[in-house]
């Protein structure tokens, strides 16, 4: 059963499903559904999330026997699959039918993955998924669609912020949810629920730190090293979360992953601009990159971006910035040797 984004804590609030798949090409707002899902599963004994990233040599008979297994500290679990925007070919496609037909009423399965294509739902295994479960696509917001959004989460946090107010910091933000959630939180937290007026909007914003993410994206684009690694250092030291670090690395990569393959499908480029939802300011910089990284490049990247990930779920990253420069050089620069990522003992 398809849910939009926006239409999912109705859905989760008539009954949990066996079966959640959150796919699409906007991260915060799949972080957020995925987070949905957790929480109203939590109320209802879900207490124990196993997660697991599709990487090379996945071992697809581990979902089989957790999924069959009963908890140590849970009556009940969540098993969360990140299909690292790849595709579960012929071992992962059976092992999803074979869920199906282990259904069990004490877990939950939530898969997450890139845009679904159609060629990827009318899958033996995806329609099997379906048909028992939830599938939650995550499309990039515009226009109207990001002021709804916008509005949904004002009304989550009791905002009473001004008209003028929101479309100053849509603009300001250019479409990027979690830049703009975080200012939301932040005037949250800062004025309760009295007016939010422009003012009070375009102050918060100018009182940013001199660097933050949204130039480490820039630099990125643009290919200059040496701004990057600039910005993460003063990231780094106002201790600015890895992950959000990482969503913000993640997005670009997502963006320039999507632009190649459809240039190499033939595509015109202006098609792809506004397919993707890229900003004209932007388009400049995302031009740079497409210039810069060809594809063999960008999945070199995204390797990379899956075993900080992992990595990092699991503890075993004891120097998360340096790990997170390497791949930022990546970006900008060719680099031949291997990301420094060293499990703790």
């Amino acid at each position: 059963m398809r849910c939009y984004a926006n239409q999912l804590s109705s859905e989760l609030n008539k009954e949990l499903k066996p079966f959640y798949l959150v796919f699409g090409e906007e991260p915060f707002q799949e972080a957020q559904c995925v987070q949905q899902i957790r929480d109203v599963a939590k109320q209802q004994g879900f207490d124990e999330v196993i997660k697991f990233t599709l990487m090379q040599g996945f071992d697809w008979q581990e979902i089989i026997a957790q999924y069959q297994s009963m908890s140590l500290f849970s009556a009940r679990t969540i098993i969360e699959l990140d299909l690292n925007q790849q595709k579960p070919g012929v071992i992962g496609s059976n092992t999803f039918k074979k869920v199906v037909e282990l259904v069990n009423p004490d877990t939950i399965l939530i898969i997450k993955g890139a845009k679904a294509s159609q060629e990827v739902q009318r899958g033996a295994w995806f329609k099997a998924l379906d048909k028992l479960g939830v599938f939650v696509p995550c499309y990039p917001l515009t226009g109207s669609h990001v002021k709804r959004w916008l509005d949904d989460q004002c009304q989550r946090l009791s905002l009473n912020m001004q008209n003028d107010a929101k479309v100053s910091l849509i603009n300001a933000t250019e479409g990027n949810l979690l830049a703009c959630f975080q200012e939301l939180e932040k005037l949250s937290l800062l004025h309760g629920n009295a007016l939010i007026t422009q003012q009070l909007v375009m102050q918060g914003l100018l009182n940013q730190a001199k660097f933050d993410i949204f130039d480490l994206s820039d630099a990125l684009l643009n290919g200059h090293a040496e701004q990057a690694i600039k910005v993460l250092n003063k990231l780094a030291s106002d201790n600015t979360e890895v992950v959000s670090i990482l969503w913000a690395i993640t997005k670009e990569l997502n963006t320039l992953i999507s632009v190649q393959l459809g240039l190499l499908n033939g595509e015109p480029i202006a098609n792809l601009f506004k397919q993707k939802a890229i900003w004209k300011n932007q388009q400049g910089p995302v031009q740079n990159a497409i210039n810069r990284l060809n594809m063999h490049t960008l999945e070199q990247i995204n390797s990379d971006v899956a075993l900080f990930d992992a990595s990092y779920k699991q503890g075993n990253l004891i120097a998360p910035y340096q790990a997170l420069a390497h791949i930022c050089i990546k970006f900008c620069q060719p680099l031949n040797i291997p990301m420094p990522c060293h499990a703790v003992n």
